[in-house]
């Protein structure tokens, strides 16, 4: 058996789906022949890659090991062909990229626009995921280039400074904490906070603070994006907290009150995650460059309360 692409496609989808059958409904062929594609594959790594249960399918170690490589694999073809596609459209290159929600409101606008206007023969394919989701991607070959919060992440990942996520509290106009300019964390553990995302980065933050205060944190409500979590904090349904630059974005027609973290993890670092920054294509390493410039720019620059200070 030689290898091809369709056995790994079809490999992955089976890890994806956990079953067997999951896989053939979801590529619309017999299960009988996605089996059959599983067993040439152990027949020639000679090792068993999936141990079958009643439930479905569990990756062995050499299972998971080729998930990851099949993945990098199938990503570099994909993005081959785009590329050699948009070669023939006048483009020169194509990169692949998560980032955060932070990010995305914050920085990566502009900063993208003004990478377009020195490279305008590059495509950068941008999605919106959760720290954690970002760092395991780059790992997986999934996206080229990962920004998002600096968490422990347990990957062997490269890692470039980003920007500095200051991170504040929003409160309703006539919320006890809205006569205050800043708090300690600890003290708005009494009232309920409308939360983003399980996972997303500012949330495990949260609770991870809680848990160090030795209390809880009363999530009400939770929420996807920054501008849904200013809505119901403007309705009374609690607190919440959100980095400072993106609530100038949504602080302008709502009624709400922004104050200040005294804790040192409010200040947090965003970074930049490639898995082996020598394998880059020049495109991706020419947006890294370009990303880790801009923001060593911003730092250097005194900020607008500097300014008018001096």
């Amino acid at each position: 058996m030689k290898l091809d692409t369709t056995s790994l496609k079809l490999f992955v989808r089976v890890a994806e789906t956990g079953t067997i059958t999951g896989a053939a409904e979801a590529e619309f062929i017999a299960a009988s022949a996605v089996s059959k594609r599983l067993s040439e594959l152990e027949a020639h790594f000679r090792t068993p890659l999936l141990k079958r249960n009643n439930r479905g399918v569990e990756l062995t170690p050499a299972g998971n090991a080729l998930l990851n490589l099949s993945r990098g694999v199938l990503h570099n073809l994909e993005d081959l062909g785009l590329q050699m596609q948009e070669y023939a459209g006048g483009t020169r290159g194509s990169i692949r990229v998560y980032a955060n929600m932070s990010a995305i409101t914050q920085y990566l606008p502009g900063e993208t626009q003004s990478f377009f206007a020195l490279h305008p023969d590059i495509n950068v394919h941008l999605e919106e995921k959760v720290s954690p989701i970002i760092t395991r991607e780059v790992m997986a070959n999934g996206a080229d280039i990962g920004i998002c919060a600096m968490l422990p992440h347990g990957y062997d990942l490269a890692e470039f400074p980003y920007h500095t996520d200051d991170l504040v509290l929003v409160t309703p106009l006539d919320h006890p904490l809205a006569s205050r300019e800043s708090i300690e964390f600890r003290e708005s553990l009494d009232h309920a906070y409308v939360g983003l995302h399980t996972s997303s980065a500012i949330n495990l933050e949260l609770l991870r603070a809680a848990s160090l205060a030795n209390r809880p944190l009363k999530l009400r409500i939770q929420v996807t994006s920054y501008d849904a979590l200013c809505i119901m904090v403007q309705a009374g349904l609690g607190i919440g907290v959100v980095p400072r630059g993106a609530i100038r974005q949504y602080v302008g027609g709502l009624n709400v009150k922004v104050v200040s973290i005294r804790d040192a993890w409010a200040r947090r670092k965003l970074c930049i995650y490639v898995k082996d920054i020598d394998r880059l294509s020049m495109a991706a390493r020419l947006f890294v460059d370009h990303l880790v410039d801009m923001s060593a720019q911003q730092q250097t620059q005194p900020s607008p309360s500097a300014m008018a200070g001096s």
